[in-house]
């Protein structure tokens, strides 16, 4: 399995315990913020490969949240979730974009 650092974003706090517990993927780093700044701190203190995004966070901070990515990377991949799935289709989402990034 491939190692890698994932940033997971969300309109509330994701709580990465919470979160590792519930996904398939293991021997990953996990990082959680909700906004443009906790990219930043992610982004100048780590690593970051991937990042993965609910759909609860406003349209014009998602779109501010991937041009500061593509800006600072040339090497990322973002991941934004639908919104008809709801809060429950998060767990599912994740563990989908993580396996097709590890296989």
């Amino acid at each position: 399995m491939k190692n890698f650092t994932c940033l997971l974003l969300g309109r509330k706090e994701i709580i990465v315990d919470d979160v590792r517990d519930k996904i398939e993927a293991k021997d990953i780093m996990l990082l959680s913020g909700t906004g443009l700044q906790h990219v930043k701190d992610a982004f100048a203190q780590n690593n970051v490969d991937h990042v993965i995004m609910g759909a609860g966070i406003s349209l014009d901070d998602r779109l501010e949240i991937i041009r500061y990515i593509f800006e600072v990377s040339n090497s990322n991949t973002v991941h934004m979730k639908d919104r008809d799935s709801g809060p429950p289709g998060m767990i599912p989402f994740v563990n989908g974009v993580l396996k097709g990034l590890i296989t």
